[in-house]
């Protein structure tokens, strides 16, 4: 074999023996080349929501923005009034994307040939409200007055957990467990054994609703609010643990 077609088969050889070399800083006790085992783990935690977030918003038209704005701002007032009376706090009261915009004609080609430059014919003025709901059970009837009252947009619905660190604390436990397991496996299935953990990481997911097809729902009725669907929150947490061999 000739120097050449030494360094044809070397060098896969030498990108797989960097690959197994750590990155990290080496520290007191250990070699550079020290041999490890590297898994992640995943944990998961079901929590039912005891919060919703509620998006509404409030359109008004009309033929000035001073006639639009005043339509507005009279439903607003209903709606703010509504929320109080259903217990909903000041402070989980949020203005969001309030806008004055006028609206334009759009004319066609006049005899000449010649098109008419757009002229306004009217405002609509919208403005939005960021609602936290505390209560969860008051969500479908706080739905439905808001409606009457005047929101003819959004409705968007985000369910949430007031403090969810004990579901987290639970799916990062699972995930430790799950990846300790698997290094139990390799190192077995490898003739070896494990020692000292090196080091672990973490990543955490936020919450996000669980299928519905698998979660039994709680619903929120009664006669004359809006049927919802709280389902379940998910909490997932992700570690990677680094594990030496013992040798």
């Amino acid at each position: 074999m000739n120097k050449f077609s030494f360094l044809k088969f070397a060098a896969p050889t030498a990108i797989l023996v960097s690959l197994l070399v750590p990155t990290s800083p080496v520290r007191a006790g250990e070699e550079p080349s020290d041999p490890r085992i590297l898994v992640s783990g995943l944990g998961r935690s079901d929590l039912a929501p005891d919060m919703a977030i509620l998006s509404l918003m409030i359109t008004r038209e009309a033929d000035t923005a001073r006639a639009a704005l005043d339509a507005n701002s009279s439903a607003m007032n209903n709606v703010l009034e509504a929320l109080n009376a259903e217990g909903v706090e000041t402070r989980d009261i949020q203005t969001s994307n309030f806008s004055i915009q006028p609206r334009y004609s759009r004319p066609g080609q006049n005899s000449s040939g010649h098109r008419e430059a757009p002229r306004i014919v009217g405002y609509t003025v919208r403005n939005g409200l960021d609602v936290r709901v505390r209560d969860i059970n008051k969500l479908g009837t706080i739905l439905d007055k808001s409606v009457t009252l005047g929101v003819n947009q959004g409705g968007n619905i985000t369910f949430t957990n007031n403090d969810p660190s004990a579901a987290i604390a639970q799916a990062r436990i699972r995930a430790v467990k799950e990846a300790m397991t698997k290094a139990q496996t390799l190192a077995e299935a490898a003739g070896v054994k494990t020692g000292r953990i090196l080091e672990i990481s973490e990543q955490s997911a936020n919450p996000r609703p669980v299928p519905l097809a698998r979660t039994e729902m709680a619903m929120v009725r009664s006669a004359d609010s809006v049927p919802v669907a709280t389902g379940e929150n998910s909490y997932k947490v992700t570690v990677h643990i680094s594990i030496a061999i013992d040798q």
